[in-house]
């Protein structure tokens, strides 16, 4: 299974809203960047992922799972765009901050130090442990 990282404004969509949706999770829309979009038609049912509050806290303090195929965005007319559903599975411990993942030489290539901008980006199974220990939450 694949290893992702959500991107998200907690002040329009929070760790805690996520939570609230229960097992049925929800659209991840309004991803408007060729490449975060193709990473979601990437995924696979399972495939688990970050959830990382960007601009406000900066830091990953979730771990969400895949729980809806890549389709159609519900938020526009334009058939370019697709998306996921995901659900909230556990919070991590101790939100891990951008701060700490750029301090760790371990994750010197994690593309949420290197491509900081893409919304929906691949975490590979190294960074995923990496992440996890420091979140104090088993991988």
């Amino acid at each position: 299974m694949a290893k992702w990282l959500f991107k998200s404004e907690p002040d329009v969509w929070s760790w805690d809203m996520q939570v609230a949706k229960g097992a049925e999770g929800e659209e991840w829309h309004g991803v408007r960047n060729y490449l975060a979009r193709n990473n979601m038609r990437a995924m696979q049912l399972g495939d688990q992922g970050f959830f990382y509050h960007s601009n406000i806290g900066k830091e990953v303090v979730g771990i969400v799972e895949v729980c809806a195929l890549s389709h159609p965005d519900s938020t526009t007319e334009d058939p370019r765009w697709d998306c996921v559903d995901i659900r909230a599975l556990r919070p991590l411990a101790r939100p891990v901050t951008l701060a700490t993942v750029k301090a760790d030489p371990r994750l010197a290539q994690m593309a949420l130090v290197t491509s900081m901008r893409l919304s929906v980006q691949p975490v590979t199974e190294e960074e995923w442990k990496i992440v996890c220990e420091l979140g104090g939450v088993a991988p």
